[in-house]
């Protein structure tokens, strides 16, 4: 399971102490997201942008921490020194990036000041080197230097279809090395993500991760690529979401993306959990010659045995 550092847990523990209406707040913030609403439209306080980092940070920072985790494993070689965040709200994609490389430059941009303030609190107890925070639209920012490491975690979901790749393109613009994409997996944010994917190659982006391929992606409506992470519930994080369960599941979609030279991308990856028996393991799999059924017979005792540690996601 994955679980926002304690040090940061432990700030935003802080943070909230004897604030009232959070629970409340968190309930708006999460029926405004599912009705597919801006954070403008519903962080407007303070205590709103205290809401959204104890009832959200967590899982983003679960997905982003995976989606990081898988980034290293195609390009082991890139170890960035500054990693710009773009939409950062309280800068959870950015903190999952200096837990991966400690130390980096930071600069954090969003649109919202309440948010910036609450990244500025939270600051001093992550990993990150300096940190520089900026006021600015996804759509609208223009930065002198580039970022060895750009991100973008659940922010474009909140821009209109015909913002979309101006903003794509504004990202990749500022990546010397990789983009980092993590939206919520749902078929909606998908299919975007896939527009991005084909604009950003003919940008002459190279794709990491999670395709095998750079060419148009083989799965077909209603089906879509996504996948999950779980993470620890806090004790405040359970209260504020009215949770009974100490974990949750994340459900996300993401794109990685680098310039050319840089990384590998896995030979295939798992599609959804894989079905076994005691006799065979059967494996959906996105290939480089597009969806493959695959079953493992326990008769071929090294792979079988490989194939039983396989999960949802994972590469192949």
């Amino acid at each position: 399971m994955s679980a926002l550092p304690h040090a940061l847990q432990q700030t935003v523990r802080e943070l909230t102490a004897g604030q009232h209406g959070l629970k409340e707040s968190a309930g708006r913030i999460s029926a405004h997201y599912r009705q597919l609403g801006a954070s403008r439209g519903v962080i407007g306080a303070s205590a709103d942008a205290l809401a959204y980092a104890l009832s959200r940070m967590p899982a983003t920072y679960a997905a982003v921490s995976a989606v990081l985790a898988e980034l290293r494993r195609r390009a082991p070689e890139f170890v960035p020194t500054a990693v710009l965040d773009v939409g950062a709200g309280p800068g959870t994609a950015a903190w999952a990036a200096a837990e991966t490389w400690p130390g980096l430059a930071t600069t954090l941009l969003d649109h919202n000041r309440e948010f910036l303030a609450v990244a500025q609190a939270l600051a001093p107890h992550s990993s990150a080197g300096a940190v520089d925070l900026r006021a600015g639209e996804i759509g609208a920012f223009e930065l002198a230097a580039g970022f060895g490491l750009v991100t973008c975690a659940y922010a474009l979901t909140e821009l209109a279809d015909d913002a979309l790749l101006e903003a794509a393109s504004r990202l990749w613009r500022h990546s010397d090395g990789v983009l980092v994409l993590v939206e919520p997996g749902r078929p909606r944010d998908y299919q975007r993500l896939m527009t991005i994917r084909a604009h950003l190659v003919g940008q002459g982006a190279k794709v990491l991760a999670p395709c095998p391929h750079d060419r148009a992606c083989p799965l077909e409506a209603p089906d879509w690529c996504h996948f999950t992470v779980r993470l620890n519930r806090s004790r405040d994080h359970m209260r504020i979401k009215g949770g009974t369960l100490g974990y949750e599941d994340e459900k996300y979609s993401y794109l990685v993306v680098a310039r050319p030279g840089l990384g590998e991308p896995a030979a295939g990856r798992v599609l959804r959990r894989p079905e076994e028996t005691k006799f065979s393991v059967s494996l959906r799999t996105c290939a480089p010659d597009g969806i493959e059924q695959r079953t493992v017979q326990s008769r071929d005792k090294a792979a079988f045995k490989a194939a039983r540690k396989l999960d949802w996601g994972d590469a192949v």
